[in-house]
């Protein structure tokens, strides 16, 4: 009988990845939807050279990237500094190099923390319902009203002596509204399901069934909704930083450097100074939406891919 099916399957490849798809988690099953999506792998090998310059900068980057030299101002490129100097004589390339580290860190610390606040939140008002949902879907949607970039910059404005840190929690603390009705949304469609009644009846404790049924159920969005998050923390951070909100100077990121473009003069003759870090800003941005995009599709049980 064995002997019979195997050469069934071996006759018929297509039942043979049928059955080898029923054996696989839905994460496994995501997993390999994602390693057939080549824009997303290529978007995560992009992220990942980032990520390694990033964590390496100490060692990648040729000076002091806030030290300035008053005797290069404006230089262009030569083999003591590879892509010139900026208005104030500080090494571009060594700019470049650590503000990768900055932007991403800012990029993944916000998104984190935004991630953490929308799905608890989310969950506390899809799992409880009621009064609290309502409570809390009432302060999202007066959050959700006031103009994102009047909030942060008078949040900024109060506070005035900008960190690292105080500029990833205050973007965290306005961007966590959608991100918590779409946790909401997915609690809600599952509170009925048997499975969750099953877990009641028998008197699991709310935060068994939230951690063990509702957010595992949850993940997909999650994840999907954390990496483009991600994208627009280091869009946000970098807007800010142009229009002189951001991480203040000399410390290096990539907003900053583009500040350098404010000035024609520089705009036209020094481009070593700002296209660098924008084109860093346009690659990493479209990696991160590559890996998000990919995620989606993964994640989503229609996918026939």
């Amino acid at each position: 009988m064995e002997t019979q099916v195997q050469n069934n399957m071996d006759a018929n490849p297509d039942l043979t990845a049928q059955t080898t798809e029923k054996s696989l988690s839905p994460f496994q099953l995501a997993m390999r939807r994602f390693l057939k999506n080549k824009l997303a792998i290529a978007g995560l090998i992009i992220l990942t050279i980032f990520v390694i310059v990033a964590v390496f900068a100490d060692v990648i980057a040729t000076h002091n990237p806030t030290e300035s030299n008053m005797l290069k101002v404006e230089a262009k490129g030569d083999a003591e500094n590879w892509l010139g100097t900026d208005s104030s004589g500080r090494d571009n390339f060594s700019r470049l190099v650590h503000g990768s580290r900055i932007s991403l860190t800012i990029g993944f610390f916000a998104m984190l923390c935004t991630v953490v606040v929308g799905t608890l939140l989310g969950s506390i008002a899809g799992y409880y319902g009621g009064r609290v949902d309502g409570a809390i879907m009432r302060f999202t949607d007066i959050m959700l009203i006031l103009p994102f970039l009047l909030l942060v910059l008078t949040l900024i404005a109060i506070i005035e002596k900008i960190t690292i840190t105080i500029f990833i929690v205050i973007i965290a603390l306005t961007s966590w509204p959608n991100l918590t009705r779409i946790i909401r949304a997915t609690f809600l469609s599952l509170r009925e399901k048997e499975y969750i009644l099953g877990a009641r009846s028998i008197g699991a404790s709310d935060i068994r069934i939230i951690f063990k049924h509702f957010l595992p159920n949850a993940i997909g969005p999650i994840i999907v909704n954390a990496t483009l998050m991600m994208a627009n923390m280091i869009i946000i951070e970098s807007a800010l930083s142009f229009i002189g909100f951001g991480i203040p100077q000399p410390t290096p990121t990539w907003g900053n450097m583009i500040t350098e473009a404010t000035s024609l003069r520089i705009l036209e003759n020094n481009w070593e100074a700002w296209l660098p870090p924008g084109l860093a800003i346009l690659l990493t941005v479209l990696a991160i939406n590559f890996i998000g995009d990919g995620l989606r599709d993964a994640f989503d049980p229609k996918s026939n891919h």
